[in-house]
């Protein structure tokens, strides 16, 4: 049986158990078939703690070195052998777009506990029943509260609680669009709304994009020659491309709506997470506008409750009758989590802890990328990475994935046929900068390799 031990060169402890493992079963230390120690035992011998040989174990099986068999345990799985090369190393995903979970903002006893304080008063078990498809009317003004941080003028009865940004933006453009309308959106664009569009059957229009986002100009031309019904932009932190819009093309995108009759669709998720506040398209056009804004972004996806602010009251009612017929309600209980998050100051402080983690992140990104042209927010959780000649974005995403490593290329994000050789780089998944910087610096190496066309099987 293996005895356990740490590698000295590893990073982390979970990292010298699984180093080590690998190197005493590559150096055939460690017979193939043969059960490791129970993980206690490991914890003993090498006195960590248990979580520790936990992740350990997760990692190495991450990496195809073992397998559990339950009620008998963890064995040394057969076939390993050779370099241990990129695909030993496990699978990193990097496609995901998830906030960082900052090491002073414990989720594990954070979300239980304020589960367990809500349940526990008075009117608790209120949070265990359905509710309006608009949202309760506490969890509708602590909506209206959260929302006063970036615009002004959002009432309670504008505003609807809803089971996230995606089932929020289907429920807006099912009640604002038909089959066959036109909706208008940057040349990169949210994955999610380009779904959207393919199901309802609506003709996507792409805006021309520079580094500050999209140009009013070739919106003010669209709504000249097409007519669109809605523009739908990221305003702050934009998902692929990381622009935020200066207020001066906000104020233009505005006017431009108005003139010509345009609903605005405003997903800002990202906008907690700026340094500063900007104007929102809401306050520009209130009665035009539609603003929407998810938790999922400034705290975790697991509360699946976002905000919208609609044009007015009766709107507002006319979008609870689209969401009553599709997703029926937000979540009850996470909708009063969030809530009381809001009104005691906890939202506030885990967005904070995560911005500042994602100037950290960012600046290691940075540090590694310095020699290539990337766009970046100083305190998003992405990045926009440029391709150096002669990489095609698609292909440097297969390559990837065949290194473990997943991307998304810009392929994923077009509206328009012919997109730049860019990729998006989602830094909030990695567990620890540790483990950010190392998936970089194997990113960076896979750049120095031969662009050859992919065929690989991904």
């Amino acid at each position: 049986m293996w005895t356990p031990r740490l590698a000295e060169t590893a990073r982390r402890k979970y990292l010298g158990i699984v180093e080590a493992l690998e190197d005493d079963i590559r150096a055939g230390r460690v017979e193939q078939g043969e059960r490791l120690p129970p993980q206690r035992a490991i914890a003993e011998a090498l006195h960590v703690d248990l979580t520790t040989v936990t992740r350990a174990f997760n990692e190495a099986r991450s990496r195809g070195l073992v397998a559990a068999q339950p009620g008998r345990g963890t064995f040394i799985r057969s076939g390993i052998g050779g370099d241990r090369g990129d695909a030993g190393r496990g699978q990193i995903d990097l496609s995901m777009n998830i906030p960082s979970q900052p090491a002073d903002v414990a989720f594990e006893t954070l979300i239980p506990q304020g589960i367990a304080d809500l349940l526990g008063g008075a009117r608790g078990l209120m949070a265990l029943h359905y509710h309006p498809s608009a949202g309760a009317e506490p969890d509708r003004e602590a909506g209206a509260r959260w929302l006063g941080r970036r615009m002004e003028g959002a009432t309670p009865e504008q505003v609807l609680v809803t089971a996230g940004a995606q089932s929020a933006l289907y429920a807006v453009c099912e009640l604002l669009l038909r089959p066959g309308d036109t909706l208008a959106a940057g040349a990169m664009t949210y994955p999610g709304l380009k779904a959207i569009a393919l199901q309802r059957g609506l003709s996507l229009k792409p805006l021309e994009m520079d580094d500050d986002g999209i140009r009013p100009e070739a919106f003010e031309t669209l709504c000249r020659e097409t007519a669109p019904k809605a523009l739908y932009v990221v305003p702050s932190i934009d998902n692929p491309t990381t622009a935020t819009l200066p207020e001066a093309r906000r104020r233009h995108l505005a006017e431009t709506a108005r003139r010509h009759s345009v609903a605005l669709i405003e997903d800002d998720p990202y906008a907690p997470l700026t340094s500063m506040r900007t104007v929102a398209l809401a306050e520009l056009a209130p009665e035009i506008t539609w603003h929407i804004a998810t938790l999922s972004k400034c705290a975790t996806p697991a509360l699946r409750v976002a905000y919208v602010r609609a044009p007015t009251a009766a709107l507002a009612e006319r979008l609870a009758g689209v969401l009553r017929s599709t997703v029926l309600m937000a979540p009850p209980l996470m909708s009063a989590l969030a809530s009381r998050w809001i009104a005691d100051g906890t939202l506030h402080r885990i967005t904070a802890s995560i911005r500042a983690e994602n100037a950290s992140r960012q600046h290691l990104a940075r540090t590694i990328l310095a020699d290539f042209g990337f766009a970046a927010d100083p305190h998003g959780h992405h990045l926009w990475l440029r391709l150096p000649d002669p990489w095609r974005a698609s292909d440097f995403a297969g390559h990837a994935e065949h290194a473990g490593i997943s991307i998304v290329p810009s392929s994923a994000f077009a509206t328009c046929p012919h997109p730049e050789e860019a990729v998006r780089l989602s830094l909030g998944v990695a567990p620890d900068r540790g483990d950010l910087e190392d998936v970089l610096l194997r990113l960076v190496d896979l750049t120095m390799r031969p662009a050859l066309s992919t065929k690989v099987v991904v």
